[in-house]
């Protein structure tokens, strides 16, 4: 099955809901999700080729770069704190489609 940035965006919404956090503009977590996308990019987690055998990237990485991204990104309106919610959930996601 195909990421569905759609669904991403409401699973994520979900989730700071049930953590009682409030739910983002789907353009904020979009945004999230594109830096995510780059992490993965950037560190060559993308490539057809990449082996298997290869370290998992943490959770932690994941948040470090995309804070770091955030406040680069002046019109983001995304709290810092709620980011470990939206990247498990969005990471939930993907696994999710890999099961499927």
């Amino acid at each position: 099955m195909d990421f569905d940035e759609a669904k991403a965006v409401n699973e994520i919404n979900k989730a700071l809901v049930s953590h009682g956090r409030t739910p983002y503009p789907d353009d904020e977590l979009l945004n999230v999700i594109d830096m995510i996308w780059d992490y993965y990019e950037e560190n060559g987690l993308l490539e057809l080729d990449s082996d298997d055998d290869e370290e998992e990237v943490t959770a932690d990485e994941i948040i470090s770069y995309v804070t770091r991204m955030l406040k680069k990104d002046k019109g983001a309106n995304i709290s810092v704190s709620d980011l470990p919610i939206i990247i498990s959930a969005e990471l939930d996601y993907e696994e999710s489609l890999e099961n499927l």
